[in-house]
């Protein structure tokens, strides 16, 4: 496949995209757009609508309206779905009575895939070692990294993970940051929702941040970081804010009275620090906190916090499925299989 071709396959747009459960409207007029090449962040606050539109991405529930595509087809039209997208959207989407190994296997018998691959995969995920234990007694972490390695199964050009770093120990967090990103580099479109926000800021390229199903914001995270500059702390910050126009820097008075200086160059507000015989207690780069960010954008938006707010049935549970039955997903052949309540005729 060329390069052309597959950034073309694996492009990501949702557009005007809305869901309605009766009275509840989950996802409203969302739409956004993700690139191949790219870690793309999903964030929201619990019940925000960001399982909704990633079950609506992969034919699991039928939107109200508006579109969700994938190289431009939805998901039920495209002729090899394990080829051209992956998704993880549970950890316990297996049969727990059986094997890892023999997991990955079926999902590679389905889509023919070479059985190599299986073992390619359970080295690359790391869990070799667990490959032929029943997957009903893996940890949480072992279970995200089966996930992983399901979805994988295809060469997807596209992932869709669903909070993947849940259960996850520190290593495990490195560990995924870093294959994540060989994944992107190989040209592959990774769209990710978590609440790990600081993770997330480590992890992707672009975010897009939605609240009560609507979209709140979304850039690259160079954009959300904002104009970079340096963040000092001295003894007499009007000294050195005096002392930084004389070099022709600009400076602002924080709040917890800090400066910060309009210049990414920190030896040249050390320097001038040391002239001004001023102590320097601290010296950072500014950048924006991702967390700080999303607070501010939905703070006291959250729809399920407020008094009599209704709970969305499909980020409350697997798409309104009853507790305790098999969360719905794509069946064998990567075609959709769901139930049918919640979806709108």
């Amino acid at each position: 496949m060329t390069t052309t071709a597959a950034a073309r396959e694996g492009h990501i747009r949702i557009e005007g995209l809305t869901k309605r459960f009766g009275h509840f409207t989950a996802v409203q007029d969302l739409s956004f757009e993700v690139e191949p090449g790219r870690i793309t962040g999903f964030l929201g606050p619990n019940g925000a609508g960001k399982t909704t539109t990633l079950r609506m991405l992969l034919g699991l529930i039928r939107p109200t309206s508006g579109s969700a595509t994938i190289g431009g087809h939805r998901y039920a039209d495209l002729p090899r779905p394990l080829a051209t997208v992956g998704a993880a959207l549970e950890a316990t989407n297996f049969h727990p009575g059986r094997s890892g190994r023999d997991h990955l296997r079926v999902l590679a018998d389905t889509a023919s895939v070479p059985v190599t691959r299986v073992d390619e995969l359970l080295e690359l995920t790391g869990i070799p070692a667990a490959a032929r234990k029943r997957a009903g007694g893996y940890s949480m972490g072992m279970r995200q990294r089966l996930g992983l390695a399901a979805a994988l199964i295809g060469d997807p050009q596209v992932l869709v993970l669903d909070e993947p770093a849940n259960g996850l120990d520190p290593e495990g967090i490195r560990w995924l940051r870093g294959f994540l990103r060989h994944l992107s580099d190989q040209g592959k479109t990774i769209l990710v929702s978590s609440h790990l926000l600081r993770e997330v800021e480590q992890t992707v390229d672009d975010v897009v941040i939605i609240a009560n199903g609507q979209h709140v914001r979304s850039g690259t995270m160079v954009d959300l970081h904002g104009t970079p500059g340096a963040v000092v702390r001295t003894s007499d910050a009007d000294a050195l804010a005096g002392a930084l126009r004389v070099a022709d820097v600009t400076s602002t008075l924080q709040e917890d009275g800090s400066l910060v200086a309009d210049t990414t160059d920190l030896r040249l507000v050390g320097d001038v620090a040391l002239r001004a015989g001023l102590p320097v207690y601290g010296l950072e780069p500014k950048r924006a906190d991702l967390e700080q960010l999303f607070f501010e954008l939905t703070a006291g938006t959250n729809r399920n916090l407020g008094d009599g707010a209704e709970t969305p049935p499909a980020e409350a549970s697997s798409a309104g499925a009853p507790a305790g039955s098999p969360p719905a997903g794509p069946g064998p052949d990567g075609r959709p299989t769901t139930d049918d309540e919640g979806v709108t005729p």
